[in-house]
């Protein structure tokens, strides 16, 4: 346990010292160099440079972890299946640490900041040897005395990208370490054979650039050109770089420098063994055949011509010039006078720049327009010598021709503006949609509610539910688009409803109020006493006393213009009385007469609580609701014969008077 803390003591100490560390500026020592692994390889690293230390995020989270004095490593999985690996410390004791990443389609340093891309690791605090095999358990295990040192073999998926970190995290020492690949059933062994695949000749004939199949050992390449030969060898070749050699281990193309100048003609470039002992090999060692060859030939110098236009946008407001051959940003005059554009309508020019290269060279110059080009027609892009003298140049110091011309056609820009005409019914209402077309649309896409769609320039849709409705077009002439939408209402549907007085007492008016909707025009009103109203606010309705208690049917009929009409009945109950009054006695007997005991006709009151008590003060039965009746019980058990008392409280809902009675009633059995 005491072993334990000490080393997580130590950890975080080296987290808290970070800052510390140097920045490390070796080939391998950052995830943009890592050393390019075979599967057939072992990587010896006699020494261990003290630098690094930035945090390494994934599954270990006890104390940070860091890529303190590390190298890289980078493979391809060629074969789908497990990956096995042991890292060997010189210094056998010594504790080295490894982390792996899928960083596929990713730019390597993501994996600074992006979880996601982890993979598996072991950051186990003993020394000894490390790696993935078939002993491990865990594809994650971490920082830790007598954590195992071996984890579980990875799953690599075919054509996904890897990196290896391996760390000297816990020690200083530079005492260095082997790594080697085998035991897996996954393959990251390329299979592509190395082979020359295609070369081109500097315009001023002193250097041939060699373009190779797949990246190649820069140390493979004989800097004094030996690898290569051409003929007719009326130059010779004096040297040879990799590019981009200095910040990588490998590379897929080799620059020829040569003592002369090639006259322009046919050339072939021969692959041979060089002054090194080698040819060029790959990065499992295998070598180009030597006696390959490629062609090579060495143009005259002429000018570049402009070789196309990048598709016209909508109202473009650039036109995107692409040439052939790289040309020099610096003879690109920045305010466009270059270049003229001609045309149906006048078209100003006023700038112009390269999309450069970091040596000076491009192969677009973007000319800016001074308004857009919005009216269709054929145009010309022309070049003519500018403000500084000339038109533009080439690599090989070429000016293009002055009155040289491109052209191209402008589209229209569109509106998706469309009519619309609604046709109303009473079951369903039926929209037209039309789009007129004009300038040259030839794509409609209609969006309309229910996620119903059309690809017409008319549509015709039919609405069986009815409110507010959302319609959106999208047109295209194939260059400009266009995008609108419209909202309709369809309240041609009526539907009749109203709200009345419930019950009626003797002498009281009974109340009427329309809540019908839609675009009603006319109410048809019947109120069961031989009286009709056409108003939509009828006049209150008088009913007959009567002893029985009545319901009597109340029709509304309403109609739209169009004809459209709803109907709605509804009943009212006419009562005889509404004198609240509760029985002296009652007998619960089941005859159906006088079997309960309740405030009778309480069709006035609201807030109402009635509670019947026993002769002990217990309270035996309360409600709120007047028509729920005391059967003469209490849990089920029924109560003996005698005087109950009983007190009614509730709100007179005309006057809003609020009354408390009291009294008593004889139970009889």
């Amino acid at each position: 346990m005491l072993k334990q803390l000490i080393y997580l003591i130590g950890l975080l100490f080296l987290a808290a010292t970070a800052t510390a560390q140097t920045k490390c500026t070796e080939l391998g020592q950052n995830p943009g160099t890592a050393f390019p692994v075979c599967g057939t390889d072992t990587f010896g690293i006699a020494s261990v440079a003290i630098c690094g230390n930035r945090q390494v995020p994934g599954p270990c989270t006890n104390v940070p972890l860091t890529d303190k004095n590390p190298y890289w490593y980078k493979f391809t999985c060629f074969a789908s299946g497990k990956l096995a690996f042991v890292i060997t410390p010189n210094t056998i004791s010594d504790d080295y640490d490894w982390q792996i990443f899928d960083v596929t389609n990713r730019d390597p340093e993501d994996l600074y900041t992006d979880a996601s891309l982890f993979v598996a690791c072991n950051w186990s605090g003993d020394g000894g040897l490390t790696g993935a095999s078939s002993l491990g358990s865990s594809l994650r295990l971490c920082d830790g005395l007598g954590v195992p040192r071996f984890s579980s073999m990875p799953d690599l998926i075919q054509g996904h990208n890897y990196l290896l970190l391996v760390s000297h995290f816990s020690d200083d020492s530079q005492s260095g370490y082997s790594l080697s690949f085998g035991g897996g059933t996954a393959s990251i062994t390329d299979p592509v054979n190395p082979s020359l695949s295609k070369a081109r000749a500097a315009c001023d004939g002193t250097r041939i650039s060699v373009k190779l199949n797949k990246r190649m050992k820069c140390s493979s390449v004989a800097a004094d050109g030996s690898d290569f030969s051409i003929s007719p060898a009326i130059a010779p070749i004096i040297g040879a770089s990799g590019i981009n050699c200095s910040n990588a281990f490998d590379t897929d193309s080799v620059v020829i420098t040569l003592n002369g100048i090639l006259p322009p003609g046919n050339y072939t470039v021969r692959i041979e063994k060089g002054t090194d002992g080698n040819n060029l090999v790959d990065n499992c060692g295998r070598g180009i055949p030597a006696g390959q060859t490629l062609p090579v030939t060495v143009f005259p110098l002429t000018p570049t011509l402009m070789d196309s236009l990048t598709k016209i946008a909508c109202a473009p407001t650039k036109l995107q010039l692409v040439f052939n051959d790289p040309m020099y940003c610096n003879s690109i005059a920045p305010d466009g006078s270059d270049f003229i554009v001609t045309g149906p309508n006048p078209v100003s020019v006023s700038a112009a720049a390269g999309i450069c290269s970091t040596d000076g060279f491009t192969s677009i110059i973007e000319v800016t327009l001074s308004a857009p080009i919005r009216s269709a027609g054929n145009y010309q892009l022309q070049l003519k010598a500018g403000s500084d003298g000339n038109t533009v140049i080439n690599e090989c110091g070429v000016e293009t021709l002055d009155g040289s011309f491109l052209p191209f056609t402008a589209k229209d820009t569109v509106s998706a503006l469309f009519a619309f005409d609604i046709r109303f019914g009473c079951e369903r209402d039926t929209i037209n949609f039309l789009h007129d077309g004009r300038n040259g649309v030839n794509s409609w896409k209609w969006k309309f509610d229910e996620s119903s769609t059309r690809s017409t320039q008319a549509a015709q849709v039919i609405y069986s539910s009815f409110g507010t409705k959302q319609a959106t077009l999208i047109v295209s002439n194939g260059t400009c688009t266009d995008t609108a939408s419209a909202t309709m209402l369809l309240d041609s549907h009526v539907t009749a409803a109203f709200e009345s007085t419930a019950v009626v007492c003797p002498g009281d008016p009974a109340s009427f109020t329309d809540q019908s909707s839609g675009p009603v025009v006319s109410w048809a009103w019947t109120f069961g006493n031989g009286n009709v109203s056409t108003l939509q606010a009828p006049t209150p309705q008088l009913y007959p006393s009567s002893n029985i208690m009545q319901d009597i049917p109340i029709q509304l009929i309403v109609a739209n213009n169009a004809g459209c009409t709803d109907t709605v009945t509804k009943t009212i109950r006419v009562v005889g009385n509404c004198y609240i009054a509760i029985p002296k006695a009652f007998s619960p007997n089941g005859d159906g007469l006088n079997d309960f005991l309740y405030p009778t006709n309480a069709y006035k009151a609201r807030d109402l609580m009635f509670r019947v008590f026993n002769r002990s003060g217990q309270m035996i039965f309360e409600s709120r609701d007047w028509t729920n009746k005391w059967d003469g019980s209490y849990k089920g058990n029924p109560q003996d014969p005698g005087t109950y008392v009983w007190i009614l409280n509730y709100t007179n809902i005309e006057s809003g008077k609020r009354f408390e009675l009291k009294g008593n009633t004889v139970l009889i059995r």
